[in-house]
């Protein structure tokens, strides 16, 4: 997978998991928390037992599908290891028939995942493992009845693990509740600011936000930049007004319904959108490849958001840069944000408007969506033997394939655009027609 050494959170964490005990662990987003639960769980899971035997909770879908596809990752030596998702916003019926199958990992929501309990479709006797992934973030989303409910069904005898980016005083109760003498691991460093370069930028006006936005975009040029805002419909009007500039650009909040919000995280992530306005709903569990920018439209009013945000950027040693912008009413959130990451926060001027002359930074990418997924046996090598074979597109132009139930999203460049949707349209794709979509950048 491309791994050549531990990371601090691995490496401190891992020993104690491998040796069965309960652990709390605390360390910045993107450290590799993913990789140093999951190592531990496969290292206890009796494949040749074909029930459910770890459970890991999830604050939103998009970190479940995330550590669920990270898990798959991580169990592709093992043989027959079945991980299944079960998470709200999703169909319910396709849950319940692949529960009625098995499996022996499962990642979830607590609510969905209690959900199923009450309605005894999953069964949580044999369980070896619980994981919880962002345990605060559940807490302040108002699970933790759920949480409590499903504790009660699960073993008391078992190993409890409670990973998250930030410690605070309402989990202690929690964790004294469900976990046993607890090894505590804290890597007390947020950011490190030679992977973050932190920047805060005065505005004159506290409503020159929009101006503001595109100004640093205009300036840094990024290739993939997320701009948070505070409300639904802040973030649409923004992305909006960014759009009606030229910007390629798309939404995430919690107005979309899931499809759209599938789409959109797919074709951010790979390259073929290159700005992302959202909400906090994705400031944690956004796994994106070299995102180049932050910007936090308004500063959020928790410093622990804020740090999440700027966490987006910077990840796994990359290099990354988080800008604020900071009016004269944001005093408080300043003054909070220095007391919280122990820094001293100085502000710049912004860009001057000469750089609105730049042309924009135009996606690398474009992607085709195909009718076809893993209910035809579709795998992203026969997508890219498509794209490939018999005077096909070269393969160093198709970026990441995402295959779905039903659907199958290829990122292309946008020189091999024409001739890839003429290839695909033209041939079959494992013996059938394939409809496809191209989506505007």
């Amino acid at each position: 997978m491309g791994y050549q050494q531990m990371t601090p959170i691995q490496a401190q964490s891992l020993p104690a998991i491998l040796a069965g005990k309960d652990v709390i662990a605390q360390a910045k987003t993107g450290s590799g928390k993913t990789a140093a639960f999951g190592l531990g769980l496969l290292h206890h899971l009796r494949v040749k037992q074909f029930r459910v035997q770890a459970l890991i909770l999830c604050p939103t879908r998009e970190l479940a599908d995330q550590v669920a596809q990270e898990m798959r990752n991580l169990a592709r030596a093992v043989h027959n290891v079945k991980v299944l998702t079960l998470c709200g916003g999703s169909p319910m019926g396709p849950q319940i028939l692949s529960l009625e199958h098995g499996a022996h990992i499962i990642v979830g929501t607590p609510g969905r995942v209690e959900d199923h309990c009450r309605k005894g479709r999953l069964n949580l006797e044999n369980l070896n493992t619980l994981v919880l992934d962002e345990a605060d973030r559940m807490l302040e989303m108002g699970f933790q009845p759920a949480l409590e409910f499903i504790f009660l069904l699960c073993p008391s005898k078992r190993q409890t693990l409670l990973f998250s980016a930030t410690f605070p005083e309402q989990i202690i109760p929690l964790a004294e509740q469900i976990m046993h003498q607890p090894v505590e691991i804290r890597l007390q460093q947020e950011h490190d600011n030679s992977s973050i370069n932190q920047k805060f930028f005065q505005l004159e006006e506290h409503n020159d936000r929009l101006l503001a936005t595109q100004l640093l975009l205009h300036k840094f040029q990024p290739e993939s930049a997320v701009v948070f805002c505070t409300t639904k419909l802040e973030t649409q009007a923004v992305a909006d007004a960014l759009g009606e500039q030229g910007f390629s650009v798309l939404s995430l909040h919690g107005d979309l319904e899931q499809r759209e919000r599938d789409e959109t995280l797919i074709r951010f992530a790979n390259k073929s959108i290159s700005v992302l306005v959202a909400t906090d709903v994705a400031a944690r569990g956004l796994d994106i490849d070299n995102l180049d920018m932050v910007i936090n439209y308004h500063l959020a009013l928790d410093p622990e958001v804020h740090v999440h945000r700027i966490g987006r950027t910077g990840r796994a040693g990359a290099k990354g840069i988080a800008a604020s912008l900071v009016s004269n009413k944001d005093a408080r959130k300043v003054i909070a944000i220095e007391q919280y990451s122990k820094i001293t926060v100085t502000t710049e001027p912004l860009p001057e408007r000469e750089v609105l002359n730049q042309p924009i930074n135009k996606p690398a990418m474009v992607t085709l969506q195909l009718d076809s997924g893993k209910k035809q046996k579709i795998r992203p090598g026969d997508i890219l033997g498509a794209l490939t074979s018999d005077n096909g597109i070269n393969g160093e132009q198709v970026g990441k394939i995402k295959v779905l139930a039903t659907k199958a999203y290829v990122a292309v460049s946008q020189a091999a655009a024409n001739r890839a949707v003429k290839k695909l349209t033209e041939d079959k794709l494992k013996g059938r027609n394939v409809k496809l979509r191209r989506f505007k950048g």
